[in-house]
Protein backbone atom coordinates (compact mmCIF):
# COMPACT_ATOMS: atom_id res chain seq x y z
CA UNK A 1 0.00 0.00 0.00
CA UNK A 2 1.41 3.22 -1.12
CA UNK A 3 1.69 6.28 1.79
CA UNK A 4 -0.97 8.54 -1.08
CA UNK A 5 -3.47 6.08 -0.19
CA UNK A 6 -3.74 6.90 3.52
CA UNK A 7 -4.70 10.08 4.58
CA UNK A 8 -4.69 11.73 8.34
CA UNK A 9 -8.70 13.44 8.14
CA UNK A 10 -10.63 15.50 10.72
CA UNK A 11 -13.98 16.89 9.82
CA UNK A 12 -14.47 21.08 10.89
CA UNK A 13 -16.13 24.10 10.07
CA UNK A 14 -13.63 26.53 8.63
CA UNK A 15 -13.72 30.46 10.41
CA UNK A 16 -13.50 33.74 8.57
CA UNK A 17 -10.87 35.76 7.47
CA UNK A 18 -11.73 38.36 9.98
CA UNK A 19 -11.85 35.96 13.14
CA UNK A 20 -8.14 34.46 11.73
CA UNK A 21 -6.57 38.04 12.42
CA UNK A 22 -8.10 38.38 15.41
CA UNK A 23 -6.86 34.90 16.80
CA UNK A 24 -3.62 35.90 15.19
CA UNK A 25 -3.36 39.02 17.59
CA UNK A 26 -5.01 36.84 20.36
CA UNK A 27 -1.58 34.96 20.03
CA UNK A 28 0.84 37.69 19.94
CA UNK A 29 0.11 39.68 22.97
CA UNK A 30 -0.03 36.08 24.67
CA UNK A 31 3.04 34.96 23.84
CA UNK A 32 5.12 38.46 25.05
CA UNK A 33 3.56 37.04 28.34
CA UNK A 34 4.39 33.26 28.21
CA UNK A 35 8.32 32.45 28.74
CA UNK A 36 10.42 32.38 25.33
CA UNK A 37 10.19 28.67 23.38
CA UNK A 38 7.26 27.75 25.99
CA UNK A 39 4.34 27.30 23.54
CA UNK A 40 4.22 25.91 19.65
CA UNK A 41 1.58 28.61 18.67
CA UNK A 42 -0.36 27.03 15.91
CA UNK A 43 -0.45 29.15 12.28
CA UNK A 44 -3.69 31.42 12.88
CA UNK A 45 -5.03 31.43 9.27
CA UNK A 46 -5.06 27.46 9.65
CA UNK A 47 -7.50 27.28 13.10
CA UNK A 48 -10.64 25.86 12.64
CA UNK A 49 -13.26 24.19 14.80
CA UNK A 50 -12.78 20.63 14.94
CA UNK A 51 -15.85 18.25 15.24
CA UNK A 52 -14.48 14.94 14.89
CA UNK A 53 -10.74 13.29 14.25
CA UNK A 54 -10.69 10.63 11.68
CA UNK A 55 -7.01 9.97 11.84
CA UNK A 56 -5.86 8.04 9.28
CA UNK A 57 -8.09 6.82 6.40
CA UNK A 58 -7.83 5.20 2.77
CA UNK A 59 -8.47 7.23 0.55
CA UNK A 60 -10.67 4.72 -1.03
CA UNK A 61 -13.04 5.65 2.03
CA UNK A 62 -13.68 8.88 1.22
CA UNK A 63 -17.46 7.72 -1.05
CA UNK A 64 -18.51 6.35 2.01
CA UNK A 65 -17.18 9.83 4.13
CA UNK A 66 -18.72 11.90 1.77
CA UNK A 67 -22.20 9.78 1.76
CA UNK A 68 -22.95 9.76 5.36
CA UNK A 69 -21.78 13.29 5.89
CA UNK A 70 -24.04 14.90 3.20
CA UNK A 71 -27.60 14.33 4.42
CA UNK A 72 -26.29 15.49 8.29
CA UNK A 73 -25.12 18.85 6.55
CA UNK A 74 -27.73 19.47 4.67
CA UNK A 75 -30.18 18.80 7.69
CA UNK A 76 -28.47 21.32 9.65
CA UNK A 77 -29.92 24.26 10.29
CA UNK A 78 -28.40 27.32 11.01
CA UNK A 79 -25.35 27.27 13.17
CA UNK A 80 -23.89 30.02 15.15
CA UNK A 81 -21.69 30.49 17.91
CA UNK A 82 -19.84 33.35 19.54
CA UNK A 83 -15.99 33.27 20.14
CA UNK A 84 -14.97 34.36 23.68
CA UNK A 85 -12.92 34.20 26.65
CA UNK A 86 -9.61 32.32 26.95
CA UNK A 87 -8.67 29.09 28.93
CA UNK A 88 -6.14 25.74 29.21
CA UNK A 89 -6.55 22.21 29.18
CA UNK A 90 -6.33 20.41 31.34
CA UNK A 91 -6.18 23.88 33.97
CA UNK A 92 -4.33 26.71 34.44
CA UNK A 93 -2.19 24.57 37.04
CA UNK A 94 -1.20 22.57 34.57
CA UNK A 95 -1.64 24.00 30.83
CA UNK A 96 -1.02 21.44 28.07
CA UNK A 97 -3.63 23.56 25.58
CA UNK A 98 -4.12 27.23 25.25
CA UNK A 99 -7.60 27.62 23.84
CA UNK A 100 -10.20 30.25 23.03
CA UNK A 101 -13.72 29.67 24.09
CA UNK A 102 -16.79 28.67 21.38
CA UNK A 103 -20.28 29.28 22.92
CA UNK A 104 -23.05 27.26 20.95
CA UNK A 105 -25.52 30.37 20.60
CA UNK A 106 -28.33 28.42 19.07
CA UNK A 107 -27.50 24.98 20.05
CA UNK A 108 -27.17 23.68 16.86
CA UNK A 109 -23.76 23.56 16.78
CA UNK A 110 -24.07 20.34 19.56
CA UNK A 111 -27.06 19.08 17.37
CA UNK A 112 -24.40 19.35 14.16
CA UNK A 113 -21.56 17.71 16.43
CA UNK A 114 -23.74 14.65 17.42
CA UNK A 115 -25.00 14.37 13.83
CA UNK A 116 -21.37 13.81 12.63
CA UNK A 117 -19.93 11.42 15.53
CA UNK A 118 -23.44 9.27 14.38
CA UNK A 119 -22.58 9.23 11.55
CA UNK A 120 -18.95 8.27 10.95
CA UNK A 121 -19.49 5.68 13.88
CA UNK A 122 -22.31 3.82 10.96
CA UNK A 123 -18.59 3.62 8.95
CA UNK A 124 -16.70 2.22 12.36
CA UNK A 125 -14.93 5.36 13.05
CA UNK A 126 -14.52 5.61 17.01
CA UNK A 127 -16.39 8.49 17.99
CA UNK A 128 -14.90 10.98 21.23
CA UNK A 129 -15.84 9.13 24.46
CA UNK A 130 -15.27 12.78 26.07
CA UNK A 131 -18.04 15.29 26.32
CA UNK A 132 -17.89 18.13 23.72
CA UNK A 133 -16.21 21.28 24.33
CA UNK A 134 -15.88 23.68 21.16
CA UNK A 135 -12.55 25.52 21.37
CA UNK A 136 -10.29 26.92 19.40
CA UNK A 137 -6.92 25.90 19.74
CA UNK A 138 -4.20 28.62 20.16
CA UNK A 139 -1.07 26.75 20.94
CA UNK A 140 0.41 23.81 22.69
CA UNK A 141 2.92 23.98 25.78
CA UNK A 142 6.33 22.33 24.62
CA UNK A 143 6.79 18.54 26.34
CA UNK A 144 10.08 20.07 27.43
CA UNK A 145 9.13 23.40 29.18
CA UNK A 146 9.92 23.20 32.63
CA UNK A 147 7.33 23.11 35.21
CA UNK A 148 8.06 26.94 36.29
CA UNK A 149 7.78 27.60 32.53
CA UNK A 150 4.27 26.35 32.27
CA UNK A 151 2.92 27.52 35.73
CA UNK A 152 3.92 30.93 33.90
CA UNK A 153 2.10 30.36 31.10
CA UNK A 154 -0.62 29.21 32.72
CA UNK A 155 -0.41 32.65 35.05
CA UNK A 156 -0.17 34.74 31.78
CA UNK A 157 -3.05 32.95 30.58
CA UNK A 158 -5.56 33.68 33.52
CA UNK A 159 -4.70 37.31 33.34
CA UNK A 160 -5.99 37.56 29.79
CA UNK A 161 -8.79 39.11 29.75
CA UNK A 162 -10.55 38.84 26.69
CA UNK A 163 -14.18 39.70 25.74
CA UNK A 164 -16.05 38.51 22.85
CA UNK A 165 -14.04 38.18 19.85
CA UNK A 166 -16.67 37.51 17.35
CA UNK A 167 -19.20 35.53 16.28
CA UNK A 168 -19.45 33.23 13.12
CA UNK A 169 -22.13 31.47 10.98
CA UNK A 170 -20.62 28.89 9.00
CA UNK A 171 -21.76 27.70 5.83
CA UNK A 172 -19.94 24.80 5.37
CA UNK A 173 -18.84 21.55 6.80
CA UNK A 174 -15.31 20.24 5.71
CA UNK A 175 -13.44 17.09 5.87
CA UNK A 176 -9.82 18.00 5.55
CA UNK A 177 -6.38 16.72 5.39
CA UNK A 178 -3.76 17.27 7.43
CA UNK A 179 -0.28 17.30 6.59
CA UNK A 180 2.75 17.23 9.18
CA UNK A 181 5.35 19.32 7.55
CA UNK A 182 8.85 21.34 8.95
CA UNK A 183 6.98 24.50 8.52
CA UNK A 184 3.98 23.23 10.66
CA UNK A 185 1.02 21.40 9.95
CA UNK A 186 -1.07 22.01 6.61
CA UNK A 187 -4.45 21.31 6.05
CA UNK A 188 -6.24 20.48 2.73
CA UNK A 189 -10.04 20.59 1.77
CA UNK A 190 -11.10 17.21 0.62
CA UNK A 191 -14.39 17.54 0.72
CA UNK A 192 -17.00 20.34 1.49
CA UNK A 193 -20.69 20.03 2.35
CA UNK A 194 -23.09 22.56 2.71
CA UNK A 195 -25.17 23.25 5.57
CA UNK A 196 -28.68 23.86 5.65
CA UNK A 197 -30.16 24.09 2.85
CA UNK A 198 -32.34 26.71 4.24
CA UNK A 199 -32.22 28.80 6.94
CA UNK A 200 -34.03 28.19 10.44
CA UNK A 201 -36.41 30.95 10.11
CA UNK A 202 -37.49 30.24 6.21
CA UNK A 203 -38.54 26.35 7.25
Amino acid sequence: MRSSDILRTFVALPLSAALHGGLATVQRDLQRSCPAGSVRWVKADGIHLTLFFLGDVLASRLADIQRVLTPVAEASPRVEFAVEGVGTFPNLHRPNVIWVGIRDVTGHLATLHRGVNTALASLGFQPEERAFKPHLTLGRVNRNAGSDAASRVGEAVGRFNLGRLGEECPRELILFRSELKSSGAEYTPLQTFPLGILDTESR
